[in-house]
């Protein structure tokens, strides 16, 4: 149930229980339970989560309106770089005791339910976290006619909670696929890592996302630059050496294949 591609006037709002997210991997990681122990929880967190692909499934749905983090940002301060790059907007919240919890989950849902009231503009509603305390805000968001897409670990979402979102995704799916390695001529010859292309790597991310957003490999032509401005605000085909985004996506034939659609060029990646 997403926007339409070419409706500007819809947007998203995306709120993280960061903190859940990042505590399930890190059981994921080191064991079950490990997270919880004192020594574990209050100290400089190590960088566990995959912000940009987060941020990435988000844009699929519709320009990013709201884009806010909850969180005891005093020990996870090594995500600095990837959240100003994302953008987001970080919630500060101190545990009121060492055993406590931080709250994040219900500041998160006033927050939310406010936001619903102040902005007719909200189209999705995406909730990155696997706690059941998420269904009762599932509801409102649903009652005022907007689309509630939740994310989660596999092993750590409340399955009631999963089935209350319009669509769910687990985060376990969101991981992009390594880059191809180098291909070795011998067992003792050390190869140079194959380069990467940014303007290939984006038009090839824009066209995945879409594609998922139709259920259909072919996506319209328009759409894709639009989706590229929404990775990336910054992008500009000339700093790549094309001229517009028609010249970057004949340069790029190599990875894309192209044909007439009903009203629009259509394009699938090869």
């Amino acid at each position: 149930m997403r926007q339409n591609d070419s409706d500007e006037s819809t947007t998203v709002a995306l709120y993280w229980d960061f903190e859940n997210l990042h505590a399930s991997l890190y059981e994921e990681k080191y064991g079950e339970g490990t997270y919880g122990k004192q020594d574990a929880r209050f100290k400089v967190q190590e960088p566990l989560v995959d912000i940009q692909a987060i941020v990435e499934l988000a844009s699929s749905f519709g320009p990013i309106a709201i884009n806010r983090a909850y969180c005891n940002w005093q020990y996870c301060g090594r995500y600095r770089d990837a959240l100003l790059q994302s953008a987001v907007e970080l919630i500060q919240l101190f545990p009121p005791g060492a055993s406590a919890k931080n709250g994040a989950d219900i500041k998160l849902c006033l927050d939310a339910t406010e936001d619903l009231t102040r902005f007719s503009h909200l189209g999705t509603i995406i909730i990155v976290g696997g706690d059941s305390d998420f269904m009762p805000v599932a509801q409102k968001i649903k009652a005022a006619g907007r689309t509630l897409v939740g994310l989660g670990t596999r092993k750590s979402t409340n399955r009631h909670w999963a089935k209350s979102c319009h669509e769910f995704r687990y985060y376990e799916n969101l991981a992009d696929d390594p880059p191809p390695a180098a291909p070795r001529t011998d067992e003792t010859e050390v190869v140079a890592p194959v380069a990467v292309d940014p303007a290939a790597e984006i038009l090839k991310r824009a066209i995945k996302l879409l594609a998922e957003t139709k259920g259909d490999p072919w996506v319209n032509k328009a759409s894709i630059w639009h989706m590229i401005k929404r990775l990336d605000s910054t992008f500009d085909t000339t700093d790549h050496g094309y001229a517009n985004f028609p010249a970057m996506v004949k340069g790029l034939d190599g990875i894309v294949e192209v044909r007439k659609g009903e009203s629009d060029q259509i394009v699938r990646l090869r």
